[in-house]
């Protein structure tokens, strides 16, 4: 069994999500996963009690978000020594045209961490309208009618592929027991094997 932390940086909360979606993948696959916000850090985490560590984080304005730049850049040695993974999301993914400059902030991003993760995924975001104020919402919509015609704005909107998420999940974990020489555990190891 594998021991698995998810750090994340949420905005709007689809990247809590995704996260909760990868520690799923990595718990049926029997192994220990934990999600933690960074935001909601505790004081006592250590990467250093974890196998492997995946970060995620979203794009706002350009950036992601600052709790997980610091994070990753005072953890880089501990994480170097150890396999890791990078998942980016935002609404930049969500399109062909926009994946190109989505593949730019992760670069921008390990450039300034000095970080190299040996996985990385980019996953579509969502427009979580309901959620916005009066002027973000107005703001948001007017970049949206331009940039994604036809999309309903009345409503909030979700980009995420789920299948790559899990299928992005399932690879870390394929690559992080290879390379720890774990055997891939049986979920629920005993459940229903009455003789």
């Amino acid at each position: 069994m594998v021991s698995f932390l998810v750090y994340y940086g949420t905005g709007v909360g689809q990247t809590a999500t995704i996260a909760d979606r990868i520690v799923g993948v990595l718990t049926d696959r029997g192994h220990d996963a934990t999600g933690v916000n960074a935001v909601e850090k505790p004081a006592d985490l250590t990467v250093e009690e974890y196998d492997s560590v995946l970060v995620g984080a979203s794009i706002h304005g350009g950036k992601h978000q600052q709790a997980v730049t610091d994070f990753v850049t005072a953890n880089r040695d501990a994480l170097s020594g150890r396999p890791t993974a990078f998942f980016q999301v935002s609404m930049s993914a969500a399109t062909e045209e926009g994946k190109e400059q989505a593949a730019g902030y992760v670069e921008a991003f390990l450039d300034e961490t000095e970080w190299h993760p040996d996985r990385i995924a980019q996953f579509g975001g969502a427009l979580r309208f309901s959620g916005f104020g009066f002027l973000k919402r107005f703001v948001v919509k007017q970049v949206v009618k331009r940039e994604m015609p036809g999309l309903d704005t009345s409503k909030d909107a979700e980009f995420t592929d789920w299948q790559a998420v899990e299928d992005f999940a399932n690879d870390v974990a394929a690559f992080v027991e290879g390379r720890l020489g774990v055997p891939v555990p049986a979920a629920n190891a005993g459940v229903g094997n009455a003789e």
